[in-house]
C-alpha cells in the first residue's frame, strides 16, 4: 500500500513542537499532505486516525541486527516497535569489509552478538556487497558504519601494535572506499579486540577520512568503568582533530563511582561543543547491558583471535596470570573493573542449556567450581560462543542522560542467544511508554524526537525522520495510551504492545499489529 489517507490521527512529527490533529495522505509512497484533505481528495484506502497517533518511522541509531536484516525477514523485535531504519556495523565489527579469511575470524568472534547465519550468501566481503544485499529488500532500511576492527585486521591482522606509516596509508584506503560505497561514519570497539590495539593517531587519521565525506565517528570508546571521562574526553579529542562529528553509542554511567554525577559527562560535551565539535549521543533506557563473554578477558590473552586465546588459556601460568588481573587488579576488557559473578547473568551458549538465565555465581556452585575458574572453564568448553547479560546500572543517571539536548535512542539490541537481553524488543515501546507518557521523564514529543528527527539529522537523511510533505512514508500509527515494552529479562522476546501500522515508503510491514510479508527496507548512503 503506497497510496493511503490516514483521516484525523493525532500527528507528533518528530520536530519536538506539540501533536496536533491533521490528516496524513501518502502518495506513491511520498507524504503528500499534512493537513485536511476535502472529502472526494482522498485516494487509496482510508484509514481512520482519529484515536491513534501519526509519528514518523522510528531509527535506531545503535543495531546490532548485521545479520538479521539479511537471514530474518519478520525481524518482529524492531517492526513491532516501529522501526523503520537501523544503523549496523557498530563497535567497531561487522562481516564488510572483509576477505575470506577475516570474515571467518569475525564470525566466530562475533556469534555471541549476531549468532551464525547459515541461510544467506556470505560471498559478501565490501561495503558495496553487504549494501547491495539489503537492496534486495530488507524488513527495514539499513545504514552501515565502517567498522574499525575490521579494517584493522585486513591490514595488521588481530595482533597487538600500533599502525606503521604505510599501515596506516592502507587503512585510510579502505576506510575512504567504505565511504564511497555508501558507509554513512567509521565505528570502533575500542575494548574489543583488535580495536582496542589501536592509539589515536590511528583513529584521528581515519577519522579524517570520513570527516572528508561528511560522515561520523561513533565508538564504543576505551572504557565504561573508572576511566569513563578519560575515554570520552579521548573520543572528542580524536573528532576535534579528525573533523569528523562525534556520536557517543551507548553512552551510559553505569560505574558506581559515577552515579549521580552525570553533569561531569555534559560539562565535557559542552566544553567539546565550544570548541567546534558536534557532538550527539545515544542510551537504551536499561540499567544492565550485554554483550559476548569473551569480551571481559584482558586484551593480551585475546590476540590473535579464538584459538590463539584457547592455547594461552590452557598454559596454567597464564592462567593464574588472568585470574589476578579479573580478580584483583581488573581487566581491560572489563574497563578497569574487576568481575563481581553476581552480577553477570548467562544470557546465550551453544550446549550447556541448563544454565541459562543463572547468575554465574550460582551456575559456579551447581557445577561445583570457584566462579573464576568455572567461568574460564565454561568459555572454552562453550567455544568462546557464550553472551551475558551485565547488571549494574544507575536509574538516576539513565534518566539524567536521556534528558540531555543531543540525545537520541540506541537498542543496542542483540537479539541471538536463548535469553537475550530485553532492549531488543523493548527499547522504543519503553521510552514512549515508561518514560514519555507514564513517568513524564521527557515529553511524549521529545520522546518521539529522540526517535526520528534527531537521528535523521545525524545521519543527514533529507527525506525521512518528520512527518514532512515531500517526505518518504516511513510512518507508524500507535496507540499513545497503550504503547509499552513486554519484554523482560525472563521472557526477552515479547513483541511491544500498542504499534497498530508500520510504513516504509508507504508500503506496510506491520498491520493491525501482524507482520506483513513486505521486505520494502533499502540500504541509505550518505548523500
Amino acid at each position: 500500500m503506497s497510496t493511503f489517507l490516514i483521516r484525523g490521527g493525532s500527528v507528533i512529527d518528530g520536530s519536538e513542537r506539540a501533536a496536533f490533529k491533521a490528516d496524513v495522505q501518502v502518495i506513491d509512497g511520498v507524504i503528500a499532505t499534512v493537513g485536511d484533505v476535502l472529502k472526494g481528495d482522498e485516494r487509496g484506502k482510508v484509514i481512520d486516525g482519529s484515536e491513534l497517533t501519526i509519528t514518523p518511522g522510528f531509527i535506531d541509531m545503535h543495531a546490532h541486527s548485521d545479520l538479521a536484516v539479511l537471514a530474518d525477514p519478520d525481524h518482529l523485535a524492531k517492526v513491532t516497535q516501529g522501526v523503520t531504519l537501523e544503523v549496523v556495523g557498530q563497535d567497531g565489527l561487522s562481516y564488510a569489509p572483509t576477505t575470506e579469511a577475516t570474515q571467518h575470524e569475525i564470525r566466530e568472534q562475533l556469534y555471541g552478538w549476531n549468532g551464525d547465519a547459515a541461510s544467506i550468501d556470505w560471498r559478501f566481503k565490501s561495503v558495496a556487497d553487504y549494501l547491495g544485499y539489503i537492496d534486495r529488500g530488507a524488513p527495514v532500511n539499513v545504514a552501515f558504519l565502517i567498522p574499525h576492527g575490521n579494517v584493522r585486521m585486513l591490514v595488521k591482522g588481530s595482533e597487538p601494535g600500533i599502525a606503521t606509516p604505510e599501515e596506516l596509508t592502507a587503512m585510510k584506503a579502505i576506510v575512504e572506499q567504505g565511504m564511497r560505497e555508501g558507509a554513512v561514519g567509521l565505528s570502533a570497539g575500542l575494548t574489543y579486540t583488535p580495536a582496542m590495539y589501536a592509539d589515536d593517531n590511528e583513529l584521528i587519521a581515519l577519522n579524517s577520512v570520513v570527516a572528508k565525506f561528511g560522515g561520523f565517528y561513533a565508538p564504543h570508546h576505551r572504557n565504561y568503568g573508572r576511566d569513563f571521562l578519560t575515554a570520552v574526553g579521548d573520543c572528542i579529542h580524536i573528532a576535534e582533530e579528525s573533523g569528523a562529528a562525534l556520536h557517543l553509542t551507548h553512552c551510559h554511567m553505569s560505574s558506581p563511582q559515577f552515579h549521580g554525577r552525570t553533569e561531569l559527562l555534559f560539562d565535557l560535551i559542552a566544553d567539546g561543543a565550544r570548541r567546534g565539535v558536534d557532538i550527539t549521543l545515544d542510551t537504551y533506557p536499561y540499567l544492565a547491558g550485554m554483550t559476548y563473554l569473551h569480551a571481559l578477558l584482558p586484551s593480551w590473552v585475546q590476540a590473535g583471535g579464538i584459538e590463539n586465546m584457547r592455547a594461552r588459556l590452557r598454559e596454567p601460568e597464564i592462567r593464574k596470570r588472568v585470574i589476578h588481573e579479573l580478580m584483583v587488579t581488573g581487566s581491560d576488557g572489563a574497563h578497569g573493573n574487576t568481575l563481581n559473578f553476581e552480577t553477570i547473568v548467562i544470557a546465550g551458549v551453544e550446549k550447556a542449556t541448563e544454565f541459562v538465565g543463572m547468575r554465574f555465581d550460582e551456575a559456579a556452585k551447581r557445577a561445583g567450581k570457584e566462579p573464576i575458574e568455572f567461568y574460564l572453564d565454561f568459555l572454552d568448553a562453550e567455544n568462546y560462543k557464550v553472551s551475558a547479560v551485565l547488571h549494574g546500572g544507575h536509574e538516576p543517571n539513565v534518566r539524567a542522560i536521556m534528558q540531555h539536548p543531543k540525545h537520541m535512542v540506541g537498542s543496542d539490541g542483540i537479539l541471538v542467544g536463548n535469553r537475550p537481553h530485553p532492549r531488543g524488543f523493548g527499547t522504543f515501546a519503553r521510552y514512549l511508554g515508561v518514560y514519555g507518557r507514564d513517568e513524564h521523564v521527557l515529553t511524549f514529543e521529545g520522546a518521539v524526537a529522540r526517535m526520528t528527527g534527531r537521528p535523521a539529522a545525524r545521519l543527514k537523511l533529507k527525506d525521512r525522520g518528520l512527518v514532512k510533505s515531500g517526505y518518504r512514508a516511513d510512518l507508524v500509527l500507535l496507540h499513545r495510551e497503550s504503547v509499552l515494552d513486554r519484554s523482560t529479562y525472563e521472557d526477552p522476546r515479547l513483541p511491544a504492545a500498542g504499534f497498530v501500522h508500520v510504513w516504509i515508503d508507504g508500503i506496510s510491514t506491520l498491520w493491525d499489529g501482524k507482520r506483513t510479508a513486505s521486505l520494502p527496507g533499502q540500504a541509505v548512503r550518505l548523500a
